[in-house]
């Protein structure tokens, strides 16, 4: 057994060179050997293209430090992922904004939710994960489309 474990590292230390020197943000294998051993291996990451974009506005706001206000307040808008009111995705899959297709969404903007109530599902490797809201609030923006692919962090809700 301990020979399988370090070939399986092996592998996958092997996949994750592969992630970095191709650029890619995921990787997923499934492998069987025989009936009583199989291997599945999902590696993702996030590209830093989010830091990349926040810091392009910083010379913006150094060459024009006159309009301070304007160049505080899209800081904001940014990163939403930031907002004190964000729900993250807490895993790298697909969300649906209703139990099923043709039912009505969870939420929409501006309804009341409860602490716990169901927001969305993310759905990751056919597993259907509600994404319960953290707080008791009102939805004030929903960020994700019905269908889309979201990374791990990626602002899904702001409830304030």
């Amino acid at each position: 057994m301990a020979g399988h474990q370090d070939e399986d590292v092996g592998f996958i230390e092997a996949l994750a060179r592969l992630l970095r020197e191709h650029d890619l943000t995921e990787i997923e294998v499934n492998r069987e050997e025989g009936d009583e051993r199989a291997l599945n291996v999902r590696l993702s990451r996030q590209i830093a293209a989010a830091p990349v974009y926040a810091a392009a506005p910083a010379p913006m706001a150094a060459a024009a430090p006159a309009p301070a206000a304007p160049a505080a307040a899209p800081a904001a808008p940014e990163d939403p992922a930031q907002h004190p009111g964000a729900v993250t995705s807490p895993m790298v899959g697909t969300v649906y904004l209703s139990p099923e297709p043709g039912a009505p969404a969870f939420v929409k903007t501006g309804d009341q939710v409860k602490e716990g109530q169901t927001l969305l599902i993310v759905e990751a490797m056919k597993t259907m994960n509600q994404i319960p809201s953290p707080r008791a609030g009102t939805v004030r923006r929903i960020m994700v489309d019905d269908g889309q692919a979201v990374e791990y962090g990626a602002p899904l809700v702001i409830v304030e």
